[in-house]
């Protein structure tokens, strides 16, 4: 059968389309691939013209040196604590309060949610001076506490959590719940929950990934120079006079390394329950 006008039209912008996401694809990845190559060669390498574009082999020594510059070890251990305890208590409390937000009806409510929008909207770089004075008057300032405690809950996290939680949990179910005689607790665990699964790995995915890679508050917070966390540790690299860029690429892509992998199992999950929901729907 000779393909028809619409079928060979199909076919070419289905091509065209596919070439258009390969293209993107390799955009994207392009600045992980060049970090790979910064890594593994010299700084005189990186700095040759024509630029050398391919893996080379002074990756252990540019570690070797990371390690001897900074307490590379100790400095993810701090941030993958400040990470995972952030992650969790923002899932907990953001998942609480937009469950509280989307489904139950209280005196106020529309008004605390525009002053949660409001906070929203303030950068955080206004938040700073009296976060710090606050966390300096608690006696937390050089402790990893300054940086969890004020993360513990954010606006995002609440306002995400309350539109996907709108459209995900229907009021029948809650009903169901009510007349079994769950209160609130039991509803918010084991009827919301594992509804908005999807919408908790996103949450988690960009709350850990913006708690691993936070430079501004850490940097302001920790005076103590055995609690740095990674992202101020390596910002150490950087010589007064000169910089050996391929040992601070090097330290980057260790850096990266431990996010490519929650990323992988975490995307996982979510595109699966994604696809659960859409079996079912």
């Amino acid at each position: 059968m000779r393909p028809t006008p619409r079928t060979k039209g199909s076919r070419r912008n289905g091509l065209a389309l596919h070439l258009i996401l390969i293209t993107g694809m390799v955009l994207s990845l392009f600045p992980f691939y060049w970090t790979l190559v910064m890594a593994t060669n010299t700084t005189g390498d990186i700095f040759r013209y024509p630029p050398k574009l391919t893996i080379g082999s002074h990756f252990g020594d540019n570690v070797s040196k990371v390690f001897d510059s900074i307490d590379f070890p100790g400095s993810m251990l701090n941030t993958f604590v400040v990470a995972v305890s952030v992650t969790v208590l923002v899932l907990f409390f953001d998942s609480l309060a937009a469950f509280t937000f989307a489904k139950f009806d209280f005196p106020g409510r529309r008004a605390l949610f525009v002053v949660l929008m409001g906070i929203f909207m303030v950068p955080t770089q206004l938040q700073a001076i009296p976060q710090f004075v606050i966390m300096a008057r608690l006696g937390w300032i050089g402790s990893l506490t300054a940086l969890i405690v004020p993360a513990a809950a954010n606006a995002f996290g609440i306002f995400w959590m309350r539109q996907y939680m709108m459209g995900a949990i229907h009021d029948e179910l809650l009903d169901a719940a009510r007349l079994d005689g769950c209160g609130f607790f039991r509803q918010y665990w084991h009827v919301a929950l594992p509804v908005v699964r999807p919408g908790l790995a996103f949450l988690g995915i960009y709350t850990f990934i913006a708690s691993w890679n936070d430079y501004m508050w850490p940097l302001i917070a920790l005076v103590n120079p055995h609690n740095l966390t990674l992202q101020v540790a390596l910002s150490q690299l950087n010589g007064v006079h000169s910089t050996d860029y391929s040992m601070v690429m090097a330290g980057a892509l260790l850096a990266m390394i431990p996010l490519l992998v929650v990323f992988v199992l975490a995307a996982r999950h979510f595109i699966a329950d994604l696809a659960k929901g859409a079996v079912r729907g």
